[in-house]
């Protein structure tokens, strides 16, 4: 089989580097379908930095059975979710140096402040003899072992949404699949998006005022300036966000290499000078320091939780670069980095107790600590952008799901993967502005952080359990087990931060509660109102019949309508009031409706039905369009792929065809299903939606909008 060889520019999507003929179509002689040549060859490419394990390779087609629909969530492609995993080409080396400038740069950065705050806020247990310090070392090793390492990087890694991993991702899942309780697991799953949301305001404000209080240290005649400095490499951050990354994207991987390296052998370097140290990671000594210390003990978790914040980072970034490049860049390098740091900085604290203002700088030498104040600041601002491009796509995923109205998405390169979302930036750039004026100090920040996070560990838990058992067909006592043992340990962790809400730990559970009920309410809503339209507009069927039997005949226009429908049997609003209004019905019509399934993205063979309705000289097609939630709609592109693959007519004039839109003013009415301050939250959101006919890149010279009320 030859393989022809073509570089590929970075982040490059799979549909472009892939193959991706459809089962069941035959392109032409000569002619190749999108992405890939026929007969199951697959191109040879050059990778490059940073790309995307599902952006490097390709998912065999499934042949759909003959004469058969398959319908969004439907059997076909259902159950092969654990055979639909992300298929790398690049090199390992590649692949890790990718992960680690994605996955870790908030787990990365927590020996910037974890073990000040637990020796420096919590003295009554966290003290600087051998007890505590082995104490200490014995809960952070374990914590990372147990949470990070068993968990996330070990068991969690297998479940997935054909590659894709996640809260969000486990969301789909359940609901594609009709998990048992669904319904509760769901509002689980939105509610764990909506901690993640507070999390990603945290994020960014304390690894960069914990990485620029270095200055402290290093040049305390500037230490007045921690907080300006912070805010200005802050908001210069969110406001180079609608440029996008990709031009300096490359340089995260390695940059991120040399952080872990360099605090790696500055931990070294002390652990050498106190090898006792080592002994802490024995885990009898987490078990002494508990039994001694009581509740301090516990309250001294919320402190500890800090060093496995982003660990859910490991799992949501599965899809981009599949199970094997995390787990062998986290065991070896992340790991052993980030613990010899710990340990390095803890035999510091026992040799010279006055360093737990600021252990992480002391234990730097003298000459190198302005540059290492450059190289940690560079470190949490690449941290910082993994929260907000993981906040960008958490909202697309909802969007695309139907938990949240649509939103103005920009995409900042030609490439995947690289989107600005205005409003969502808006609204975490005020909330980590606000955070850093308030609180001022990474010691305070660290107050409120822990909750969002321990919660999201809670929840990630639950939702494998729901799977686990269903999907797996898991034994019982297996289940009870594994969430035995993981339940145990992070609900103590949570139970711990819980007594933070009074210090402010409020905020990220707030921030997640309204962010929940935003997207229940659009949801129910949507519902109510999807219900409510396809009685206002009547069946498909109906008006069909009567065109054919209109008396005098229907006048027909020239050319090619395409009406989008939210339902297959409805009539679309546009076309119901071209015919009985206006009395006129085009040459050839289209009815387009866009499906979103709970996977990543869709196969080619399962991605289009084509359905004929109507007769005689009044037919028309009815197209359904499959798209995942990764997946960007773009409905005239994809319509001219179905045309090219043979599915509509070679002749239809695509280019030139006109597009109807129906959309409705919702008005409030006293019919039940929701409470009335939801329905008004629904409206307002309703209103502020982005226009569909943006969301579907519809040419705007060549689209009209019908309108009418609906009453919700």
């Amino acid at each position: 089989m030859d393989a022809s060889r073509e570089r590929k520019s970075r982040y490059e999507a799979a549909h472009k580097l892939g193959h991706a003929s459809a089962a069941g179509l035959v392109a032409p002689e000569g002619e190749d379908f999108a992405g890939g040549g026929s007969g199951g060859e697959q191109r040879g490419v050059r990778r490059s930095l940073n790309e995307a394990a599902h952006k490097l390779g390709y998912w065999p087609v499934l042949q759909a059975p003959v004469g058969r629909s398959v319908r969004a969530g439907g059997a076909v492609g259902a159950g092969d979710d654990a055979d639909r995993d992300v298929v790398a080409h690049a090199s390992r080396a590649v692949l890790a140096l990718g992960a680690l400038g994605v996955v870790y740069g908030d787990i990365g950065t927590s020996p910037l402040y974890t073990e000040q705050v637990i020796f420096g806020q919590h003295a009554d247990a966290a003290r600087p003899t051998a007890a505590g310090v082995y104490g200490i070392v014995s809960l952070i090793f374990w914590a990372l072992a147990i949470v990070v390492s068993a968990k996330y990087a070990g068991v969690l890694m297998r479940v997935h949404n054909r590659g894709d991993g996640g809260g969000m991702a486990l969301t789909a899942l359940i609901q594609r699949h009709r998990v048992p309780r669904e319904a509760v697991l769901v509002v689980l799953g939105i509610f764990g998006a909506g901690l993640f949301f507070g999390d990603g305001m945290i994020t960014p404000a304390i690894s960069v005022t914990s990485a620029v209080e270095g200055l402290k240290v290093a040049t305390p005649g500037i230490s007045h300036l921690v907080v300006p400095i912070s805010l200005a490499l802050l908001v210069g951050l969110f406001a180079i966000q609608h440029r996008g990354t990709g031009a300096v994207g490359w340089m995260f991987g390695p940059l991120i290499l040399v952080w872990f390296v360099t605090i790696g052998v500055l931990g070294v370097r002390e652990v050498i000078a106190r090898p006792g140290v080592l002994q802490g990671i024995s885990p009898t000594w987490a078990v002494r320091f508990m039994i001694d210390h009581g509740v301090a003990a516990f309250l001294t978790l919320g402190a500890v939780v800090l060093a496995v914040t982003g660990a859910e980072a490991l799992y949501a970034d599965r899809g981009h670069f599949g199970a094997a490049p995390i787990r062998r860049t986290w065991f070896g390098i992340v790991f052993p980095a980030v613990f010899l740091s710990y340990l390095g900085q803890a035999a510091l604290i026992l040799t010279h107790p006055a360093t737990i203002r600021n252990p992480f700088y002391l234990a730097v030498p003298s000459g190198g600590r302005l540059a290492m104040v450059f190289l940690a600041t560079i470190a949490t601002i690449i941290a910082s952008q993994a929260a907000i491009t993981g906040s960008f796509s958490i909202a697309r995923q909802a969007v695309q799901l139907g938990f949240l109205p649509r939103l103005k998405i920009a995409h900042t390169s030609d490439v995947e993967g690289q989107i600005y979302l205005p409003l969502i930036a808006l609204i975490l750039a005020v909330g980590v502005v606000t955070l850093v004026l308030v609180f001022r100090r990474s010691g305070a920040l660290a107050d409120i952080y822990g909750v969002a996070v321990t919660g999201t560990f809670v929840l990630d838990t639950v939702l494998f359990l729901a799977v686990a058992r269903s999907l797996w067909q898991m034994a019982r006592w297996k289940v009870a087990l594994v969430g035995g043992v993981l339940l145990a340990v992070e609900v103590s962790l949570f139970a711990s931060n819980v007594v933070k809400v009074a210090h402010g730990a409020w905020i990220p559970l707030t921030v997640g509660l309204l962010t929940a009920t935003l997207m229940v309410t659009w949801r129910r809503g949507r519902q109510i109102v999807t219900r409510n339209r396809v009685a206002e507009e009547g069946a498909l069927k109906e008006l069909l019949y009567q065109v054919r039997m209109a008396n005098p005949p229907m006048h027909r226009v020239a050319g090619v309508a395409v009406y989008l429908s939210p339902s297959e049997e409805a009539t679309p609003l546009a076309l119901k009031t071209s015919v009985e209004r206006l009395g006129v019905f085009h040459e050839k019509v289209l009815i387009v409706t866009v499906e979103t399934i709970g996977a990543p993205h869709v196969d080619a063979a399962d991605r289009y039905v084509v359905e004929v309705r109507g007769s005689g000289l009044f037919k028309i097609r009815h197209v359904t369009i499959r798209t995942g939630y990764h997946d960007t709609t773009d409905v005239p592109a994809l319509l001219a792929l179905a045309r090219k693959r043979g599915l509509l007519e070679r002749q239809l004039d695509l280019e030139h065809a006109s597009y109807f839109v129906s959309q409705f003013t919702i008005t409030l009415s006293g019919e039940p299903g929701m409470s009335r301050w939801r329905k008004r939250l629904f409206i307002a959101m309703a209103r502020n939606a982005a226009s569909p006919i943006n969301a579907f890149h519809l040419p705007v010279d060549r689209t009209a909008t019908a309108g009418s009320l609906l009453e919700l």
